[in-house]
């Protein structure tokens, strides 16, 4: 896919630093963005690269089709909805073993 800037670059993920989540957070402002709702998210961001682990890299539009909430009060509400949207799509690599 053409991406509008390289994934892995300061505009994406850092150099590979930074991903999912982080990739995500970083796009908004958490003292002047609020509240926000995943249309506009979207439509600023939604063909930006979202690196997830060192081999995926996805759209954010294609992590939205997992979103759930389309309101987002402040940083953590936001934080949270995006959470739930990595781990329904599979995204989430962070997963613990329960015994």
């Amino acid at each position: 896919m053409d991406w509008p800037h390289d994934p892995d670059g300061e505009e994406g993920s850092e150099g590979r630093r930074k991903y999912g989540h982080a990739v995500l957070a970083k796009k908004i402002d958490e003292g002047e963005d609020f509240p926000l709702t995943a249309e506009e998210y979207v439509e600023n961001y939604g063909d930006h690269p979202v690196r997830i682990d060192y081999e995926t890299v996805v759209s954010v539009e294609e992590i939205f089709e997992y979103v759930d909430q389309d309101e987002y009060e402040d940083f953590p509400d936001f934080h949270k909805a995006m959470g739930r949207a990595l781990r329904d799509a599979g995204y989430w690599p962070y997963e613990l073993e329960h015994a």
